[in-house]
This record gives C-alpha cells, sequence and structure tokens, in this order.
C-alpha cells in the first residue's frame, strides 16, 4: 500500500462536518452583521475599568480564540483576590441575530486538526471578543476570595474593560513552574509578571488541594491531536497535562462553580454540566482492586479520589492509562437545566452540585447563553430564557457536542490511516477504550492512534481498561478505519 500523499483531508474535514448535521459555512447574513458591528458602540458599557490589572493568558501556542485572563493579589490576611476575566462575547453577538442563529446551531467550536469551524466568525472569535494582548476588551469578571485552606469564602461578578498584557502558553510555562529556574521569555519581558504568574499559581494549589479534600477526582487524560502542515499529516502527538494547564483549569472550575452558585441564589433557570454516578461503577472497583486497592459497593466520589491521588504519586509514569480507563467508565459530561429549587444531578467527578460552562463563550454556546444570564441578573432585568428555551438549547447542545466528538475522533482516524499507512506489519501496546456489540476498540500509546482490534484470540474476554498488544493489519483514510489484529 502507497502512503496517501494527495489525501484532501481539509476538504474530509468539510464533508465530515457537513455530514454531522453541522453548517461549516457562515451564511451572508451573518457576514452582513459582521459588517456592520461598531465597535466603539460596544466598548466602553463596561462597569468598571481595569486595565491596570496586570492581566495574562495562557493557552495553546497557536490559540487565537482566548477567552480567559486572570489576575491575582494577595490580601493582608493571606488570602488571595482572583479575578478571572471572560470574554464578553454577548456584548456582540445579541440573542436572536444571525451569528446567534448559526452558534445556536452548531452550539461549538470544532477542532479537527487539520481545520478548524469556529463556532462564531473569526472576526469576533480571533479579534474582537478574543482577549488578545495589549488590545482593550470588555470582559464578564468573577471575582473570587480564596483562604488560605483553598476555600472559596467570597465572590461576585461584573463587567469590566480590560487588556491582557501577556500571551503565555502552556508549554513554556508549564514547564518552567515544574522546573524552576528562569521565566520564559514572555513573562521576564513585563515587569512584575513573574510574581504574578506564581501568585496565580498558588491560587491553583489552594483550589486543587480542596477540591481534591472534597472528593473531585485527579485525573489525567491527555489528548491525541493531528498536527498537521499545508494539509499534510505530519504527526500525531499527546497533548500533555502540565502545571499550566492545571493553573487553568483549576481557575475556571472555581469560576464555573461560583457563577452557578450565584445564578442559583438569584432564583434563575440556569444551564448546569453534569455527570451522572457511573453505571459501571462495579468495573471501576473490578479495576482498583487490580491496584491492591478496594472500593466502596456503592459509588463514592471521595473514595474514588482518594485511590487516584495514591495511584497518582505511587506510579506517575502509568497514571495516564489509568486514568484513560476510569474516564471511560465514568461516561460523559452532558448539560442540563436547573430549576431553582429542583432536584440536584451535580457532577461526579467534580463532586460538586453547583456546575456550569461560563468560561469559554467565544467556543461553546452553553457558555454564551450562561454569559447572558448573569449579564441579566447584574442589570436587574428578567431572564432573557424561560425554563423552556433552556431545555430547548440542552437539547441542542448535548446533541452536538456529542456530533463533534465523533468528527474529531474521526478525523483523528483519518488522520492516523493517512501517518500509519507504512506501518503496516507492526506491532504495538494499547490498551481497550471500547467493547460494545462484540467490537473491541483500542488505543496504541505511541504514536496514540484508535482503532477496531478485528481478530485474534481471547477478544470475548476483554474490557475497558485492559492492556493488550496488537498487530497494525490495515489502514483505510477513505473509510477512517485502522484494524487491528490482537498480538498476544
Amino acid at each position: 500500500m502507497t502512503k496517501h500523499k494527495h489525501y484532501d483531508i481539509v476538504a474530509r474535514a468539510h464533508s465530515e462536518m457537513v455530514d454531522a448535521g453541522f453548517t461549516p459555512i457562515f451564511e451572508k447574513a451573518v457576514d452582513d452583521e459582521i459588517a456592520r458591528i461598531n465597535q466603539s458602540q460596544t466598548k466602553f458599557r463596561a462597569a468598571k475599568d481595569l486595565r491596570n490589572y496586570l492581566w495574562s493568558s495562557i493557552d495553546n501556542l497557536e490559540s487565537r480564540d482566548l477567552d480567559q485572563i486572570e489576575y491575582a493579589e494577595e490580601l493582608p490576611d493571606g488570602t488571595i483576590r482572583l479575578t478571572i476575566g471572560i470574554a464578553d462575547v454577548a456584548a456582540y453577538v445579541p440573542k436572536g441575530s444571525a451569528i446567534d442563529i448559526h452558534a445556536a446551531h452548531n452550539s461549538t467550536s470544532v477542532y479537527t486538526g487539520v481545520a478548524t469551524f469556529p463556532m462564531l466568525p473569526e472576526a469576533l472569535s480571533y479579534h474582537l471578543t478574543s482577549l488578545l494582548p495589549d488590545q482593550d476588551r470588555l470582559a464578564m469578571c468573577i471575582e473570587l476570595t480564596i483562604d488560605t485552606e483553598g476555600k472559596v469564602t467570597g465572590s461576585k461578578a461584573f463587567r469590566a474593560l480590560v487588556c491582557n498584557h501577556a500571551k503565555l502558553d502552556y508549554g513554556a510555562v508549564g514547564k518552567w513552574l515544574a522546573q524552576g529556574g528562569e521565566p520564559p521569555e514572555h513573562i521576564a519581558a513585563v515587569p512584575d509578571l513573574t510574581a504574578q504568574v506564581l501568585l496565580q499559581n498558588q491560587a491553583r494549589k489552594r483550589i486543587r488541594a480542596m477540591r481534591e479534600k472534597m472528593g473531585s477526582l485527579s485525573l489525567h487524560t491527555p489528548e491525541a491531536t493531528t498536527v498537521a502542515k499545508d494539509g499534510e499529516v505530519i504527526d500525531l502527538k499527546l497533548v500533555e497535562t502540565n502545571l499550566a494547564r492545571d493553573l487553568i483549569e483549576n481557575c475556571m472550575i472555581a469560576a464555573n462553580i461560583a457563577t452557578s452558585k450565584f445564578l442559583q441564589t438569584k432564583g434563575v433557570p440556569s444551564l448546569r454540566r453534569i455527570v451522572k454516578t457511573p453505571e459501571r461503577w462495579s468495573k471501576i472497583v473490578d479495576v482498583a482492586l487490580t491496584y491492591g486497592h478496594t472500593l466502596p459497593a456503592e459509588p463514592n466520589a471521595a473514595a474514588l479520589s482518594k485511590f487516584l491521588i495514591q495511584q497518582r504519586e505511587a506510579d506517575f509514569d502509568n497514571f495516564d492509562e489509568l486514568s484513560l480507563t476510569i474516564v471511560k467508565l465514568l461516561g460523559r459530561g452532558q448539560y442540563a437545566v436547573k430549576i431553582p429549587g429542583g432536584d440536584d444531578s451535580g457532577h461526579f467527578a467534580l463532586a460538586v452540585n453547583d456546575y456550569t460552562h461560563s468560561t469559554a463563550p467565544n467556543r461553546r454556546y452553553p457558555d454564551l447563553v450562561t454569559q447572558r444570564l448573569l449579564q441579566a441578573v447584574l442589570a436587574g432585568e428578567a431572564a432573557p430564557y424561560t425554563v423552556e428555551d433552556l431545555e430547548a438549547i440542552v437539547e441542542i447542545c448535548n446533541r452536538m457536542e456529542s456530533q463533534a466528538k465523533k468528527v474529531e475522533r474521526k478525523m483523528r482516524k483519518v488522520a492516523a490511516a493517512v501517518l500509519m499507512v507504512n506501518r503496516v506489519g507492526d506491532i504495538f501496546d494499547g490498551i481497550v477504550t471500547g467493547v460494545k456489540a462484540g467490537s473491541v476498540y483500542v488505543r496504541t500509546i505511541r504514536p496514540p492512534v484508535e482503532g477496531r482490534v478485528v481478530s485474534g484470540h481471547n477478544l470475548n474476554d476483554l474490557d475497558i481498561g485492559d492492556k493488550i498488544k496488537v498487530r497494525l493489519q490495515s489502514t483505510d483514510p477513505e473509510k477512517a478505519h485502522i484494524d487491528f489484529v490482537r498480538a498476544n
């Protein structure tokens, strides 16, 4: 089999988007609205001018849709006041506008590795609503007061005018936080930013410690991404967890919890992000037993969290594999409507009942909806959505999130099939990621390629989390098929 050098993988990504029900091209009405946006009319609606804060962002090196920035201040009593600025997308995207209708339909940006399909036009998500460095921008701010134990003792929300003073990237910041030494160039170049990022990292430690105390699960789930250049697949790599990613994750979780609680106290119907109690808890118990650890017979997030922390400390090098297994057994998150006074499904993995998505409005439609709800409360206005409206939004967003994951997964397989065509016959270490309808699916460790195990002995004995060796039998980019046979 020859290498597919001229396979048009970008066109394939577009085709997959259409087949999944997305609209990958923005309508003329959207373009017309973008042309009419007058930035100066929107720019100064902010209640506070916080451009003097030493804001910074940490994201992927190539990211242009910057949704959040952070600033921390240590108070005399040792508490940390952490302020998280979220791109004020609602200021530029009115409810019911052509841009909003398009965003509501797609409900999420889709990242295929070879092409990105943004939820919002680039004129917004990459420019006016992106918190780019050295640009005045509107933001929704969540201010948290974090005591020395990591407890959030106070929070408030407000709109502000902000300016990002440094666009930092996960790789450089994560390495520095882990190894110490001289700060990365983009930190060292800004006066006082070194101390500022270190204080943010101190806030991270406090939040994480409190989360783990409450039973939040400690998981490392590096995702495979496609590395492409000019439409050619160059490599597949794992996006590794590091301290910079952990910093942003903990800040965003704290902000999302605070936002959810705020809307709850105001009696406003809102969106929740939930992970239900796992149906396959018995299998999680079995997995823990293989590590010599006994979990309760009934689902218990705190007990699972304790086990995971112990394994992370005891065998960090293999913790990613355990994390992947647990994530698959926990099941996926989904959106739900929270009616004040109603039942709480909660987020099992985070061990909280109050959790929403609010920190990525350039990329996720539920975050934009939550931002509008938040702004209406702050303005003393009626909620812009009824319960029925929110239920309809939830249905669409859950469906399209699932479709987005399918597109991204399919395109990873297409990319892998193109990349691996010359490795047919090679043997790889792998971990079982799925077993359904008589089929077994595996992800190899290096490179991180997913495929189906089509033959081999004892396939019926395999379950999620099992480690096996597989031989690559064939690849087919057109069908997005990667077939393995069990090699042991």
